[in-house]
């Protein structure tokens, strides 16, 4: 690849709805600028940006990946992003390399759940974007009344700088609206071949061009006074204009296109370099002065030392360790030496690559605003900050959203459980929206996600790459025991035999306490008739007895204990007597003084749109829930509630189905509740099962 300065670098995210054709547009782009001499086919398997097993298999993207392409001495870096909601973290990493977004949206069904989680994204990290309505080929497909959707749903500020020629399969060119160039498509020779503007649309181009000027004057006063007193602006005030009105967020051009018949791709191509901002435009990056410890926004520049920012880490078995990072100030040249802020660490650079989806094409340096890579860091990991020793900036870190869906993973083979352990470690460097945790009472590895996709490739990751097959199932529920009246018992342990005999003898008083999942041990002995010698071993008995309750073996908690009574042999009582006559007490005094089981009782707040309130609700209650409050939050309802956590394990895929995936929630535990009698039978049967 040929050096370029910065004004002649894009980076473009690609984001929206899944299945509106994203990869399918950077296969066209990869295509059409000859960087690839086939067109890759998601049904084939074989596209550049997808090019894991798992994407394969599923076809839908799971990673953002790195297309760079060149067109006219402008090299381009388009980041393509999944669009499935499970894959949250791989937008939340891909937004922060590039410059301005894409929204493609699908000319036949419009705008979806996707472009609204994509346009609300953009609009929350104020950046650039723009929209690609794709698919114009297809039966049924309109741009008009997809023009309109985004208006109406996105504001004035949209407007088309690209107008189709021909509908559904008559579709066959596209007409740049500013500079008034028709292109239709040649099926002989799969070029885009200039031509002109069908009368029937002159009065379309010309009303566009107007929404244009209009668009462009509202983000500068001088246009607004020349627009006002000529009525007229002229085409390179327009570019100029829209530029600004692009990087500033004020103005979201839309394109239009076939990805798959590769119609639109030099128009959109011309645009994305005459109409988006360039690294320079880009919005500073936010910072911390280490030296001076302030806050600062950086310019991307070529001027300042070294520092970039890794946005992605892909752990490969066989390479290892491959970070991705954009660099935001300076240059890096192989084998430099660079300071990890975050790590406090020296990294030494080996050789640097520029990605093409997984191809690796070494590179002799990157600049400001470029986008590259570099194996086997030691230190490094997604959201870090590299930069000159001499230059100590630490860029904001990623804020990646909580896990709300729980599983537990389990080996199919015996003997697997290191190879999981060190997968899981190495998937965890790569995806930082999942979290691992141990269930120690369970004896169960518990994976955190995103939603069920997302664990189901987490799974499918570990065998594919790791060779480690593993089992994914509901969590257990971590039940306890407790109490409700007071029982006085004596638990009395006496065995005679050839030569020593054993005897303990105690009377022991439970009783249940409000609070403390601990037993409180309270020692009334009056007269020694326990010796003090063999207290101790009383409360160590009940204190290991307390680790499994008598109704379905869980812990019992919220419990206290006196002893106040007992009698003993002079040669026949041991702490071991005292201990055993302990625990048959405990079991006596139990059984006798009403068990319960309890239940964790979630607390949780759901953000929902208004209109799935009721149905929202309506499952709560189905959950055995209880709607403490509700409270309106930037247009949505935001609904908090108390949930057994029983009922909440598969709760990220049911509100998602509710809500068309519009909805949103998190909870933590709140505290332990009694569990109803009709449930009960239920969980005792099945503690019984496990057992045995």
């Amino acid at each position: 690849m040929k050096d370029y300065k910065i004004k002649n670098l894009r980076n473009v995210g690609i984001i929206g709805h899944s299945g509106s054709g994203k990869t399918s547009l950077a296969e066209a782009l990869l295509y059409y600028t000859k960087t690839t001499d086939r067109l890759g086919k998601i049904e084939e398997g074989n596209t550049i940006s997808d090019f894991d097993i798992e994407e394969k298999k599923r076809r839908i993207s799971i990673s953002a990946s790195v297309v760079p392409f060149e067109w006219e001495d402008v090299k381009v870096n388009m980041v393509d992003i999944p669009g499935y909601f499970d894959f949250i973290g791989e937008s939340i990493q891909g937004m922060r390399a590039v410059d301005v977004a894409m929204i493609v949206v699908c000319g036949v069904s419009g705008i979806e759940v996707g472009t609204e989680k994509a346009w609300n994204y953009v609009n929350k990290i104020k950046l650039p974007r723009t929209f690609f309505i794709n698919k114009l080929d297809r039966e049924n497909s309109d741009f008009e009344k997809v023009l309109t959707q985004l208006k109406d749903k996105f504001g004035i500020s949209v407007v088309p700088i690209q107008y189709p020629i021909g509908k559904e399969e008559e579709f066959k060119g596209v007409i740049n609206v500013i500079s008034r160039r028709a292109r239709v498509f040649n099926p002989k020779t799969k070029e885009m071949e200039t031509a002109e503007i069908p009368e029937d649309l002159m009065d379309k181009v010309d009303e566009c061009k107007k929404m244009i000027m209009e668009a462009v004057a509202e983000t500068d006063e001088a246009l607004l006074d020349k627009y006002f007193s000529e009525g007229q602006l002229s085409d390179e005030e327009i570019y100029s204009g829209l530029i600004k009105g692009c990087a500033s967020g004020d103005v979201a051009p839309v394109m239009c296109g076939s990805a798959l018949q590769v119609i639109g791709m030099n128009t959109l191509l011309e645009d994305i370099i005459e109409c988006f901002p360039s690294p320079e435009y880009a919005i500073p990056q936010k910072g911390l002065d280490i030296k001076k410890n302030e806050e600062v926004y950086i310019k991307l520049n070529e001027e300042d030392p070294f520092s970039a920012m890794v946005f992605k880490t892909i752990a490969d078995p066989f390479v290892g360790k491959l970070s991705l990072f954009r660099v935001i100030t300076g240059k890096i040249t192989p084998d430099a030496v660079v300071y990890n802020i975050n790590k406090e660490k020296q990294e030494k650079v080996g050789t640097l690559y520029f990605m093409r989806g997984k191809n690796q094409l070494p590179a002799k340096e990157i600049i400001a605003g470029d986008i590259g890579a570099v194996a086997k860091l030691q230190y490094t990991s997604t959201s870090d900050t590299l930069c000159d020793p001499s230059f100590k900036i630490r860029y904001d870190k990623f804020n990646f959203p909580e896990p709300v869906m729980s599983m537990a993973i389990l080996p199919k083979a015996k003997g697997d459980e290191d190879k999981i352990s060190s997968g899981l470690s190495r998937l965890l460097d790569e995806d930082p929206t999942f979290k691992i945790s141990r269930d120690v009472e369970n004896a169960e590895t518990i994976v955190s996600g995103v939603g069920e996709t997302h664990l189901e490739v987490i799974a499918s990751k570990l065998k594919n790459k790791f060779g480690a097959e593993v089992i994914l199932q509901t969590p257990k529920v971590p039940y306890r025991e407790t109490i409700k009246k007071v029982a006085d018992v004596q638990g009395k342990h006496k065995k005679q035999s050839g030569g020593h005999g054993q005897y303990g003898d105690v009377w022991v008083k439970f009783e249940p306490r409000a609070e403390g999942d601990e037993l409180e041990f309270v020692d009334q002995v009056v007269g020694g008739v326990v010796p003090r010698n063999f207290i101790p071993a009383v409360e160590k008995g009940l204190r290991e007895c307390i680790h499994h309750g008598v109704l379905a073996g869980y812990p019992v908690i919220r419990l206290k204990a006196t002893l106040h009574d007992g009698s003993y042999h002079p040669v026949d009582s041991s702490e071991m007597s005292f201990k055993i006559a302990a625990s048959l007490a405990f079991k006596k005094g139990l059984e006798q003084a009403e068990p319960v089981l309890l239940e964790p009782i979630m607390h949780v707040e759901i953000l929902v749109p208004d209109e799935y309130m009721g149905d929202v609700i309506g499952d709560i209650n189905k959950k055995r829930g209880r709607v403490l409050g509700m409270e309106p939050e930037d247009g949505m309802q935001r609904i908090v509630a108390e949930v057994p956590q029983g009922e909440m394990f598969q709760y990220a895929t049911d509100l998602r189905s509710i809500t068309q995936a519009r909805g949103s929630f998190s909870m933590k535990f709140e505290r332990y509740e009694e569990v109803p009698a009709t449930e009960v039978p239920k969980i005792i049967e099945n503690a019984k099962t496990v057992k045995e």
